[in-house]
């Protein structure tokens, strides 16, 4: 009986008044997720005495309960199993089931970890979690180039076969999202609050968008809200999930150094793009460079470090720092001057100005069309940079 048909057959009989002795075993794992004051660790720990079953643990007496809080070993041995049946009623809806960590489909690489989440909640195609992934987090505050680069190389290792798994924050995690996507390939996304939350509430529809071509994946039952503590321990599922993580951008601080310290900690390759010594949402990828973290400039570069891991995947089409040269005018001498002060970091429009020797009026127009086309990008403070867009040489 597949976990779906468990969970219709368990509500059935919650809504019929079955006594406790005929709850299946998903409800003894989600009654077990639910004990107060456990976590996966003393979850996982628990399940260690009884060789992977909880059934055993909500007896009267049992001795894994020794050193227990009094509220788990009140839970354990009266559960509400209410919260159990929330739980399966959400399972009733289309795409969506659960694993347990006892399940033959529960994803290899992650099962591997020290402190693998006893259940997982899905919407969305369970099957692409045991597929090949790579994940991609960074700057939840990114620069133009950092979106558009963390896009570019999701859609680049999207093509090549590779799932993009990112965690579904505003900046870096949802340009990879969309740039998997793109390619109408999977992506997968690790929630650090139930199922039923969407947390940025402005990525509903990526959710949506994410469910139907990937899956959503969190280790919390449906009900759970965006609690803060909930949102570092997520990052060790998306680094377990995946044979590398790249960072695109992270400052000195920053959730995605946790991300990347979890990979190596759990043997897996750490890659992180550098960026400018003035741009301070490059230092933290700097730092990973100088613990050991691959450097990388082109999507190419990933891939052939994981070759031995991924033979068979190949590069389709450009690498992601290749350009497409789309042209829109032809430039004349004084947008040659202002591409000329423009650089790939955020630059005010006063420095601009003086290093073009235009005047304001020319510049703010001409800055005005150029990122029309693609060519500029506007950052916060009134900054301009370049894209990763090139033209040909104006004549």
């Amino acid at each position: 009986m597949s976990h779906q048909e468990k969970s219709d057959h368990a509500t059935r009989q919650a809504k019929e008044g079955h006594p406790e002795h005929s709850q299946t075993d998903l409800h003894y794992w989600l009654a077990l997720l639910h004990t107060p004051g456990l976590g996966s660790r003393s979850i996982n720990r628990l399940l260690g005495y009884c060789g992977g079953d909880p059934r055993p643990l909500f007896a009267s007496q049992h001795p894994a309960h020794e050193g227990l809080r009094p509220a788990s070993v009140a839970w354990l041995r009266a559960p509400d199993w209410d919260q159990a049946e929330q739980d399966l009623r959400w399972l009733e809806g289309e795409q969506r089931s659960v694993l347990t960590l006892q399940d033959a489909a529960y994803p290899a690489l992650l099962k591997e970890i020290e402190d693998p989440p006893p259940l997982l909640f899905i919407q969305g195609n369970p099957t692409i979690l045991d597929a090949p992934q790579i994940a991609i987090v960074g700057s939840r505050n990114p620069t133009p180039s950092g979106e558009q680069t963390a896009l570019d190389f999701a859609r680049f290792l999207a093509d090549a076969g590779l799932v993009i798994t990112s965690g579904l924050a505003a900046g870096i995690d949802g340009a990879a999202h969309r740039g998997a996507l793109q390619t109408l390939n999977a992506t997968l996304a690790v929630t650090g609050t139930g199922l039923d939350r969407v947390y940025p509430a402005k990525h509903r529809e990526l959710a949506h968008q994410i469910a139907e071509q990937g899956a959503l994946i969190s280790e919390l039952p449906p009900g759970t809200p965006p609690i803060p503590a909930n949102f570092p321990r997520r990052n060790r599922i998306i680094s377990g999930l995946c044979v590398g993580t790249l960072v695109v951008e992270a400052a000195q601080k920053s959730g995605s150094l946790i991300t990347a310290r979890l990979a190596t900690e759990q043997g897996r390759e750490v890659f992180a793009i550098p960026g400018s010594i003035h741009n301070p949402l490059a230092r933290g990828c700097h730092a990973l460079i100088r613990q050991g973290a691959k450097l990388v400039e082109t999507a190419e570069d990933i891939l052939e470090e994981l070759a031995p891991l991924l033979g068979h995947l190949t590069l389709a089409g450009k690498t992601a720092e290749e350009p497409v040269t789309t042209p829109t005018r032809k430039w004349d001498q004084e947008y040659q001057q202002l591409m000329a002060a423009l650089d790939y970091d955020p630059t005010p429009v006063d420095l601009l100005i003086q290093r073009s020797g235009l005047t304001a009026d020319a510049v703010s127009s001409m800055l005005l069309l150029l990122e029309l086309d693609g060519f500029v990008s506007a950052a916060p403070g009134g900054r301009y940079c370049r894209t990763g867009k090139m033209s040909t040489e104006p004549q």
